[in-house]
């Protein structure tokens, strides 16, 4: 049974924040100014990097002509958690203000995660490995199919199941995407390479400056041109140790045999040492 529906959710928690835009009056939602101290990153927050430059420009335009759409906060025992607004939040910082406008609205841990991620998603201000993270949580959070989630979020399936293969790449290869050293688009053709050949073409992407189609030919003729693995023969090898088990026997030694071995059983150290000084000699 799924934890909740997600369209239904979502569509009930974006409706409060909506009401509270049109509605700045409403008893259950409100639009404050809070001071910037009092204030903590949602916990849930997907997205790690935030480009300096993009901030520094969102400040300057906060400074000249003030914050333009409040961020969205729930209230916690000792101040307020964020919701939504974390690039707000950050260059109001930049900016030196002492307070911000900020919807208040009643959130739970599972509302804060969702907001997070939908709202990244919405803005699309999450890089792709962010990205691919964040629909994976909605997923397990909702226990839905990427069928259910594009529908809900409003981006193709394919899109969704082939930004979520980004997962499977290697840790160097996502820092390589990361770090835009390769694009997504060389990314998603990596998908399925072992870490060693992952490798391999990122330093040729790096290195060649490789386009993705130049990067896909690449892989093809390395797949071409792989030997095909040859089958073990399983068959077993059957040997006649008639004449053999008859010498051992001729020494007094108990021997057993199979198809392909034969085994020789010792009484004794003796045995052993009189078998030993037979086979030297």
């Amino acid at each position: 049974m799924k934890s909740q529906a997600l369209g239904r959710g979502l569509d009930a928690l974006f409706g409060e924040i909506d009401e509270s835009y049109e509605n700045e009056g409403t008893q259950r939602d409100s639009i404050s100014e809070i001071q910037l101290k009092d204030i903590r990153p949602n916990p849930f927050q997907p997205r790690k990097t935030f480009d300096e430059e993009s901030l520094l420009e969102l400040s300057e335009s906060i400074k000249n002509d003030g914050l333009l759409q409040p961020v969205v906060v729930t209230e916690d025992i000792d101040g307020f958690i964020l919701i939504a607004g974390e690039r707000r939040l950050r260059a109001s910082k930049l900016a030196k203000l002492k307070s911000i406008r900020a919807i208040v609205i009643k959130s739970d841990d599972t509302q804060m995660r969702q907001f997070a991620l939908i709202e990244n998603i919405q803005r699309e201000e999450l890089n792709s490995i962010e990205l691919a993270q964040a629909y994976e949580e909605l997923i397990k959070l909702h226990e839905t199919t990427h069928e259910e989630l594009s529908r809900m979020i409003h981006k193709s399936r394919t899109h969704i199941t082939n930004t979520l293969r980004l997962l499977q790449l290697s840790s160097k290869t996502q820092k390589a995407l990361l770090e835009k050293k390769i694009t997504a688009g060389h990314a998603k053709v990596l998908v399925g390479l072992d870490e060693k050949e992952q490798q391999l073409m990122v330093n040729s992407i790096i290195g060649q400056k490789l386009s993705v189609r130049e990067v896909e030919g690449m892989i093809k003729n390395m797949k071409d041109t792989q030997p095909t693995p040859t089958k073990k023969d399983n068959t077993a090898v059957s040997y006649d140790f008639s004449n053999l088990k008859n010498r051992f026997n001729s020494f007094g030694l108990k021997t057993k045999s199979s198809k392909n071995s034969i085994t020789i059983e010792f009484n004794d150290e003796n045995q052993i040492e009189e078998f030993l000084s037979h086979i030297s000699s």
